[in-house]
């Protein structure tokens, strides 16, 4: 018996390497830390300008209260939340790919960032169905105006509170419990998940949210931008039925840049996740760890996107920024040419008085959406209560995004 040797080191070496199989296959990649130290400082520097004036505007400028306002006034914040992710990134990839912080800390700004950015996706879903719902209708409810229970911001409230209940309620277990294929010294790489198959599962879960609210986004502005341009040809003798085609172009602008920084990362999202449950040699771990870091660096970009969107689609929005903006330089703002236009309009508006009555656009929604009812009914999408009698045939301009 004294003869034996039992292998402890072995089971040492397969067990270590089991927890920890990264550690025989180095990730990094020299050609990558400064350009994505470079570019994620770009990014947080415009995303927490951008969006500090966006939230400025909403809260203290833009004073309308519906739903959608709230729905934006969330998606500031968690694009703002998410760019306060961005400086340990930049510190991380400056440093060599080398994490102080402890595992810990990388977890909780790893969670958050994935976190904000799945919420602030739900949200823009959110805003294209609350648009949807309101400016076409559903079957049951008084044509035009919705179902009573999306008028006014009651609702819109309710589910970001819901919203944001959730998301921390998920991503706390996240956070507090271990995977064991945590490494020292390293963070927001590549990781096996043979044996922390529930992250797998749940991310897989994330990218089948992804793609229900893609589906739902493009459904409702393909509708509202199909109903512009009917009524454009419907009604090309209305004052601003030439803006019809216009305004149903700029309907496509949100699912376009939806598009542009998270289908190509949701897209590949899947083959990672597989990667990840499997077995695979260390050039393909290589190769996946490269293609996810150029793939978030698209989806964050969408954190910069957000406030130029709210500028370009929306008048109201873009007038107070301006506004706000020469105030705080000092520069001279010239109302003459505002005012000029409102009386042209006004004037079309009053020649045409005989075949359509205008409605004043509310101030405080996004993006100019107009459309035509050709029966008796009151649109409102603001929110506000729908009159019960009949109304002749209105034409709306409404603001959405």
């Amino acid at each position: 018996m004294s003869n034996t040797v039992w292998p402890t080191n072995h089971f040492t070496n397969h067990t270590a390497a089991t927890q920890m199989p990264n550690r025989s296959c180095p990730l990094e990649d020299e050609s990558l830390r400064l350009p994505l130290a470079v570019l994620y400082s770009l990014i947080f520097l415009f995303g927490l300008a951008g969006n500090l004036l966006a939230l400025w505007v909403f809260l203290f400028l833009h004073s309308r209260r519906n739903s959608v306002r709230v729905f934006l006034i969330n998606v500031a914040v968690a694009d703002l939340v998410l760019v306060s992710c961005l400086p340990f990134r930049v510190l991380y990839h400056s440093r060599g790919n080398v994490w102080s912080l402890g595992p810990r800390m990388c977890k909780v700004v790893g969670n958050l960032f994935y976190m904000n950015m799945y919420v602030s996706i739900t949200l823009l879903g959110l805003i294209s169905l609350d648009r949807y719902l309101k400016i076409i209708g559903v079957r049951g409810s008084q044509r035009g105006c919705g179902p009573s229970w999306l008028r006014g911001s009651r609702w819109s409230l309710v589910t970001c509170g819901l919203l944001w209940s959730c998301s921390l309620v998920m991503v706390v277990p996240m956070i507090a419990l271990t995977e064991g294929n945590e490494e020292d010294g390293k963070c927001f790489h590549y990781k096996q998940r043979k044996h922390a198959q529930g992250k797998a599962f749940f991310n897989l879960v994330m990218v089948g949210v992804f793609w229900t609210v893609f589906v739902v986004l493009l459904v409702s502005y393909g509708q509202i931008a199909r109903r512009l341009l009917q009524a454009s040809r419907d009604k090309p003798d209305l004052p601003n039925a030439s803006r019809y085609a216009r305004t149903a172009k700029k309907s496509f602008v949100v699912p376009l840049l939806f598009t542009i920084c998270f289908v190509p990362y949701h897209a590949f999202r899947g083959v990672y996740v597989a990667s990840q449950l499997s077995d695979v040699s260390c050039e393909t771990q290589r190769l996946m760890d490269r293609t996810n870091e150029a793939m978030l660096l698209l989806s964050a970009l969408n954190s910069c996107l957000d406030p130029v969107m709210y500028f370009m689609l929306s008048g109201s929005v873009r007038k107070a920024t301006i506004r706000a903006l020469s105030q705080l330089f000092h520069l001279h703002h010239e109302p003459a040419s505002t005012n000029s236009s409102t009386t042209e309009f006004r004037r079309a508006s009053l020649s045409h008085a005989s075949t359509a009555a205008v409605l004043a656009t509310p101030r405080g929604s996004l993006g100019l959406i107009t459309t035509l009812r050709p029966k008796p009914a009151c649109l409102n999408t603001d929110g506000d209560p729908c009159p019960r009698t009949a109304c002749p045939i209105k034409l709306i301009e409404q603001h959405h995004v």
